[in-house]
């Protein structure tokens, strides 16, 4: 089970991460419905990911990797 609260560092990095997905995203010309659809989410779940308000599955990191059409280190990287 995950500490509660987290440390800083983690929302910090997950809204980094957030960024390198709406980066990659806009660079891809996708919308987030675009994006939605191609991995079987929903867009507001896209959103919550891109925002760092939700905590994402690593499976879903992968599929918004897939559907973006870049590999999953360059949306986690630091």
């Amino acid at each position: 089970m995950p500490t509660d609260p987290l440390p800083d560092w983690v929302p910090a990095r997950r809204r980094i991460i957030g960024d390198h997905i709406r980066a990659a995203r806009v660079a891809a010309h996708l919308t987030q419905e675009e994006v939605a659809g191609r991995c079987g989410l929903d867009r507001k779940t896209v959103n919550r990911i891109e925002q760092a308000a939700h905590s994402p599955l690593l499976d879903h990191l992968l599929l918004i990797a897939d559907a973006i059409g870049v590999p999953l280190a360059d949306l986690v990287r630091e």
